[in-house]
């Protein structure tokens, strides 16, 4: 993959069943972590990486992001007219002005590898990167996502994000087996989706974040229902293993499962603790309790 990457999917159109009865008018990628939705720190994380064009694949029934990332006319107009001009700056910078936002519906819920499939017209034959904004993931420095294109484009290869998980959950996640690696990259020589803990490869978990080429699509449309009845994502990329590079790349930073209550929770917590106007009230309500 020689060209930079300038496309980001983001498979949106999950029920949210964890966090009902909330996500009955709430779509969960709209859970606030503070102020923000969980998706505005996915998108940030995306247009840091270098993309212009996000494609969010929704189903017919969820319009609030949406919503969000359209122009809000009334309460700018108001905003701007009680002279509140941080709060009108916050409104408008959900998204940059050189980057569009695309919406693609998926028809039927057959899993991540057919979301990632229904962005196919939109993103072309290209390298694009693939989101689920459920993981996210803070750093200092570089976002996860810009180190993966950064890695992708150096190595001419695809890349996966990774990290270790215990190995009695491994029943939750696609699972990669790599070759031996001294770096933070490591090239994939198998993977496989949701494996029992006695039949995994390793403990090493796939996690929210890809850097995959145009040519998954065609892959993807040969995927059979795999694992749940489901079309793979993790299947797609198997095949793709024989055709090129592919590498696990265990990220700099921290990753929080907002798909979860307790991951939602620890992320408010984090970044309450790095907000210099909150920290010093919440390590006092956390020390006195």
């Amino acid at each position: 993959m020689t060209k930079r990457l300038r496309k980001v999917v983001f498979p949106v159109a999950g029920l949210g069943t964890r966090f009902l009865p909330a996500t009955k008018v709430v779509a969960k990628e709209m859970l606030p972590v503070l102020d923000r939705p969980l998706i505005q720190y996915a998108v940030d994380e995306a247009v840091e990486a270098g993309a212009d064009t996000l494609v969010f694949v929704t189903n017919r029934y969820k319009h609030a992001i949406a919503d969000y990332f359209d122009k809000a006319y009334e309460l700018e107009a108001k905003l701007a007219e009680k002279g509140k001009d941080e709060l009108l700056a916050l409104v408008q910078g959900t998204l940059p002005r050189h980057v569009r936002a695309v919406f693609v519906t998926q028809p039927e819920a057959l899993g991540l590898g057919h979301a990632v499939l229904c962005a196919k017209a939109v993103v072309g034959d290209e390298p694009f990167g693939v989101m689920l904004p459920d993981d996210l993931i803070w750093n200092k420095g570089p976002g996860a996502l810009k180190q993966m294109a950064d890695l992708a484009a150096s190595k001419h290869a695809a890349v996966i994000a990774v990290e270790e998980v215990p190995r009695e959950d491994t029943h939750k996640y696609g699972i990669v087996a790599t070759e031996p690696s001294a770096t933070r990259a490591a090239r994939i020589t198998h993977m496989v989706e949701k494996p029992k803990p006695a039949e995994a490869p390793s403990n090493l978990a796939v996690v929210g974040r890809y850097v995959l080429p145009g040519r998954i699509f065609e892959l993807l449309e040969q995927t059979r229902p795999g694992a749940g009845g489901e079309i793979q994502l993790t299947d797609a990329i198997e095949g793709l293993l024989t055709q090129q590079n592919v590498l696990a790349y265990r990220f700099e930073g921290e990753r929080f499962d907002c798909g979860n209550k307790l991951g939602l929770v620890q992320a408010t917590l984090h970044f309450a603790l790095q907000d210099p106007q909150l920290a010093a009230a919440a390590r006092k309500y956390i020390a006195s309790h």
